[in-house]
């Protein structure tokens, strides 16, 4: 707190004021939850939440964001502005109730917002108790109101430059009365509120900082739901890492397709059916205590509304996306709202396998063929939205929906509507709720398989080796991390890598030709590949949802293909597999592609010298390195062997170029590269044929039939 100039200065006002905001210096984690980072963002969400659920309540089009160099933030936005006349119970103007006085303000009483992401009133009173200045600017009533806080307590700072404010700038608090400034005249019409504040170091740690990748998410994602709105972050700090770090920068995000287009963006795989659009209504009683005439809680039943709004697909991969959101603020522990959602949908597919089990060939009698949760929930990518007035969370931070009547009518609002959409008589709506319908008992029998082959195919000693396929040679080496499997492309570069190979660590399973394109397979024809199975057993680790890192039994994964459009190929299918049905390996940097040489070039040795080799990569390496010999006047052969396959070489040409880690080159598959092959994939191969046509069209002109391997 500010100290007074005089003992005799501190008042009983001052107590008066200040006897809340104290608890919440005092104990802050209660408020926000913690005091590092995460702290601090809750604090800018709680002040960007009052613009947003003026939004919500239709009087706010624009909010702007600017994080500033001295680490002060301001929030400005055009909605009504904060009441600036008093406040008859406490006497003062409702600029100073807002941000002074705890369960305070427009939420609290129901009055002016039906639903809103604050409910407590503390939210802004928190910010300020928790900063050492914040200035409120209301623009309303064709003026410009302004009033300043140190800590909590209002007053007036004495700034040298008006233009460039300070928390350190000599503060007067006011003593007997309060004054909520009037500094300037605005347009008629024109409304709004903007709040600069500086947190408080004696609270937040000088490490805790505003992340501005997770500012920019979560801006992003309420322009989503708040379809129309508006909204700019501006940066001028200059901290490195960051895109501002060459100098200011801004950004501004607007949708107006809401959760349908959130749920496009949010979506990570390829779709196998629309994006649909549920939504529906329900309403509740509940008790709680309101304030009378005269100032007393008193308990009432209230009737309570609650709106329903969900967007959700289903996609080809394995991945569960959902997103939950009770008034536009994101619950990311879910609740009441999100039990209510998988129980709707978990009760309803179940029902439908049920009804279609002799189309969909599942016994119902069958114990392991149960449809779980997760085999509903794989693929699925998701926003729930519910709206009503007071919900109740569980702590200020509110990550979690408490509101108990919310789950019996956000379940009744999807069974309601997958039962309109399943009984739809659309072809197209058909189509889609029997792919749904099949994509969840592949799932189920994925799971059930999986299971059955991690239990088969951990690393087997000698008596058990029969369990894995009879064509891999495996390493004798138990130590994972230094263990390799090479997936060799054809059984002729397998006798060549075996002699090669150093079988006492590098283990090798041969493919033959390409193996199906998993970019179009249900997940149970992908196990019933008999590569795909092959090379999901040798791994030991399972697939999909129950893919265990830990209990892969190799270090290493290299996809050892021939240097030709055909190898390129069945890398890119390999890829395709490993990235939808093995990612972590991926993301772990597990997989990696081997580089075998194009080309040799035997270069002639003068005199007495044996001749020797130089291998090259590609068309433009061999130019280059003829070109270097001849500029240095030395001979080589004029037939220059072209590699076809891996099969054309010899064991120590394989193990020279390829193999062993002393001289070879491998490249590193990231997630990144992974994408980029899956989305490139998923154009030529894919099941859509219009945009592969187009590509095709485009690139004619740029072939060269001189670059055909045929």
């Amino acid at each position: 707190m500010s100290s007074p100039s005089a003992p005799s200065d501190y008042t009983a006002r001052h107590l008066s004021v200040l006897e809340g905001l104290e608890a919440v210096r005092k104990r802050p984690g209660m408020y926000i939850g913690s005091t590092d980072s995460r702290g601090l963002m809750h604090c800018l969400w709680e002040i960007i939440d009052n613009s947003v659920d003026e939004a919500l309540a239709g009087y706010c089009t624009q909010i702007g964001i600017t994080l500033h160099a001295d680490q002060s933030v301001t929030v400005v936005d055009d909605g009504r502005g904060i009441p600036v006349d008093i406040e008859p119970k406490t006497g003062l103007s409702g600029v100073e109730v807002v941000y002074t006085k705890l369960h305070a303000g427009g939420k609290f009483g129901g009055g002016s917002y039906t639903a809103s992401g604050g409910l407590h009133g503390v939210g802004a009173s928190v910010v300020n108790a928790l900063s050492t200045r914040l200035d409120v600017e209301v623009t309303r009533s064709s003026k410009v109101h302004l009033m300043t806080f140190r800590r909590g307590e209002p007053g007036i700072f004495d700034d040298a430059n008006p233009a460039a404010p300070s928390p350190d700038s000599p503060f007067a608090p006011f003593v007997e009365t309060s004054q909520l400034r009037t500094i300037g005249k605005a347009r008629r019409g024109v409304t709004g509120t903007k709040v600069r504040y500086w947190s408080d170091r004696q609270i937040f740690p000088r490490t805790a900082q505003f992340a501005y990748d997770e500012l920019i998410a979560r801006v992003r994602q309420t322009t989503f739901l708040v379809p129309g709105l508006k909204m700019t972050v501006r940066d001028e700090r200059g901290l490195p890492g960051t895109p501002a770090e060459n100098g200011p920068t801004e950004e501004t995000f607007v949708h107006e397709g809401g959760a349908v287009d959130f749920v496009d963006f949010l979506a990570p795989d390829v779709p196998l059916t629309s994006t649909w659009r549920f939504e529906g209504t329900g309403s509740f009683k509940e008790t709680v205590p309101v304030l009378d005439d005269k100032g007393h809680l008193v308990s009432q039943e209230v009737q309570r509304d609650c709106a329903v709004d969900i967007a959700l697909r289903w996609g080809n991969g394995y991945d569960t996306t959902v997103k939950s959101f009770v008034n536009i603020i994101s619950t990311p522990k879910g609740g009441s709202h999100l039990a209510g959602f998988e129980q709707g949908l978990v009760k309803f597919v179940r029902k439908a396998i049920e009804t279609n089990a002799r189309k969909l060939k599942v016994s119902m009698k069958d114990q392991q063929e149960r449809i779980e949760k997760d085999d509903i929930l794989a693929g699925l990518t998701a926003v729930l939205t519910v709206r009503l007035s007071e919900p109740q969370f569980e702590g200020q931070t509110k990550e979690v929906l408490g509101t108990a009547p919310v789950r019996a009518i956000v379940s009744k609002v999807v069974e309601d509507n997958f039962k309109a959409l399943f009984s739809s008589a659309r072809r197209d709506d058909k189509t889609q709720t029997s792919l749904l319908l099949e994509k969840v008992v592949a799932e189920m029998r994925a799971r059930v398989s999986a299971r059955r082959q991690k239990e088969i195919s951990r690393r087997k000693n000698a008596l058990e080796t029969s369990s894995l396929p009879a064509k891999l040679a495996d390493c004798r080496t138990h130590d994972v991390v230094r263990s390799e499997l090479f997936i060799v492309e054809g059984d002729s570069a397998l006798g060549t890598a075996k002699l090669a190979r150093s079988s006492e660590f590098q283990a090798l399973l041969p493919i033959r030709g390409k193996i199906l394109n998993v970019q179009k397979a249900s997940v149970s024809d992908m196990l019933r590949n008999a590569e795909c199975a092959a090379i999901i057993q040798v791994l030991g680790a399972g697939s999909g949802r129950s893919f265990d890192l830990e209990a892969a039994r190799y270090g290493k994964i290299i996809l050892m293909t021939d240097a030709d459009v055909d190898g390129a190929h069945i890398r890119t299918l390999l890829l395709t597999l490993f990235f939808r049905y093995m990612r972590p390996l991926i993301d772990e940097g597990r997989v990696y592609a081997a580089v075998p040489p194009l080309h040799r070039v035997e270069v002639i040795g003068a005199g007495s010298r044996k001749n020797h080799y130089i291998y090259t990569y590609s068309e433009a390496e061999l130019a280059k390195t003829l070109a270097r010999l001849e500029k240095t006047g030395k001979r080589y052969k004029e037939d220059i062997q072209r590699y076809k396959g891996l099969g054309e070489m010899d064991a120590d040409q394989l193990a020279e170029t390829t193999m062993d880690p002393a001289h070879r080159t491998l490249r590193r598959v990231t997630a990144e590269h992974a994408h980029r092959a899956e989305t490139a994939f998923e154009l030529l191969m894919g099941q859509h044929v219009a945009p592969r046509k187009d590509f095709i069209i485009r690139g004619a002109s740029q072939l060269d039939r001189s670059q055909i391997d045929a």
